[in-house]
């Protein structure tokens, strides 16, 4: 499905399909790295797709894009919500659906390599500092032995 105005598409629009796009990527990736238990799935998968997740990545990557999805991420975050966050904040809401909005525009757009290469790095992000965060906790418990 190529859609050709996407200028037509509001982003809260792009970030609905962006979620579903990004959710499958990471359930993929889950599966890919030997996760089969649906609960340990969910838990890690959940890691990944959570709000402060999501803007982190889109904070983290901002300057790798290009003008028209720098724009793109800009008036996604800047857009009045009609929802609210459950579990976020109202600022990291915002950042997050701008991640799910160039999810969107990316899978909408048929722009292949880019989306491959947003979900590897989103992924990748997320995946590092988890790592890192694990290995933190460690030391710290370590040190306090």
């Amino acid at each position: 499905m190529k859609v050709e105005n996407i200028k037509e598409i509001n982003t809260t629009a792009l970030a609905y399909m962006g979620d579903a796009v990004y959710e499958l990527a990471v359930r993929e990736e889950m599966m890919k790295q030997g996760y089969y238990n649906v609960n340990r799935l969910h838990h890690i998968a959940t890691l990944y797709v959570r709000a402060s997740a999501q803007a982190k990545i889109i904070k983290t990557i901002f300057d790798e894009l290009d003008e028209k999805e720098q724009a793109l991420v800009k008036r996604a975050r800047n857009r009045k919500s009609a929802t609210k966050a459950k579990n976020a904040d109202p600022v990291t809401y915002k950042w997050a659906t701008a991640f799910e909005a160039l999810t969107g525009y990316l899978y909408l757009t048929e722009n292949q390599d880019r989306l491959s290469w947003l979900m590897e790095r989103a992924i990748g992000i997320v995946k590092d500092e988890h790592i890192n965060g694990r290995k933190e906790t460690k030391e710290k418990a370590a040190g306090q032995k």
